[in-house]
C-alpha cells in the first residue's frame, strides 16, 4: 500500500523534472492571467498556508524570484518532511469533505493540485507532460468528490466539451475548463 508520504514523494518528482526544464518563468500558462511563476506560487502558497492553519512551521518562505526550481525543492523538502513525521502527518482535523488528517490532505487534495499544475506549468514553458492511470484515478476521484465547487471563484473555469472519442486525460483536463491542446502564444 502506498503511504502518503511515498504519493507526494513521486508527484512530486515529476513536477521537479519539468520545472528544472523551465527557461521563462514569465511565460503565460493555461489559468488565464497566471504565468509558469504565478502557478508555482500559488502551490508553494497554498501548501503553506494548509499547514499554518494546523500550527505546522514550514520555515521562511522560499523565494521564486531567482530561482523558482530551488524555492520550489526547499519547499517541497519541508512538505516531505511533514509527510514523513507521523505525529505532523497523523495530525487530524474536520475538513471540507469530513473527518482527515493532514498528510491525507497533502496527498489527495494538494496531490491533486500538484498534478494538474504540473500540466499548466509544463504546458505554459512548452512542454508537455503525460499523466499516468494512477494520477488519471486521482485526479477524476477528486473531482467526483469536488462536485460543483469544482466551479467557484478561483478554483476552475468552466467545463470544455470534449469530444466522446477523446482520451482519459483530454476529458479530465476539459471537465477541468482547460484545453489539452493548449499552447503559449507564439511572439510573431
Amino acid at each position: 500500500m502506498t503511504t502518503y508520504s511515498e504519493l507526494f514523494r513521486t508527484e512530486n518528482a515529476r513536477l521537479t523534472e519539468i520545472l528544472e526544464t523551465v527557461e521563462d518563468w514569465n511565460a503565460p500558462s493555461p489559468c488565464a492571467g497566471w504565468t509558469v511563476r504565478d502557478v508555482l506560487d500559488h502551490l508553494i502558497d497554498t501548501e503553506r498556508d494548509f499547514l499554518s492553519q494546523h500550527d505546522i512551521d514550514t520555515g521562511s518562505r522560499p523565494d521564486t524570484a531567482q530561482d523558482p526550481a530551488g524555492a520550489w525543492k526547499t519547499h517541497a523538502s519541508r512538505v516531505q518532511h511533514v509527510l514523513d513525521t507521523a505525529e505532523l502527518a497523523e495530525t487530524s482535523f474536520d475538513g471540507f469533505f469530513g473527518p482527515t488528517t493532514v498528510g491525507a490532505t497533502l496527498a489527495t487534495f494538494y496531490g491533486f493540485d500538484l498534478l494538474v499544475h504540473r500540466w499548466d506549468i509544463a504546458r505554459g514553458a512548452g512542454r508537455d507532460t503525460k499523466f499516468n492511470e494512477s494520477e488519471l484515478d486521482l485526479i477524476e476521484k477528486s473531482l467526483e468528490g469536488f462536485g460543483e465547487n469544482l466551479y467557484m471563484e478561483g478554483i476552475c473555469r468552466p467545463a470544455l466539451p470534449a469530444r466522446a472519442d477523446a482520451d482519459r486525460a483530454t476529458r479530465l483536463l476539459a471537465r477541468m475548463g482547460r484545453d489539452a491542446g493548449w499552447q503559449p502564444a507564439v511572439n510573431a
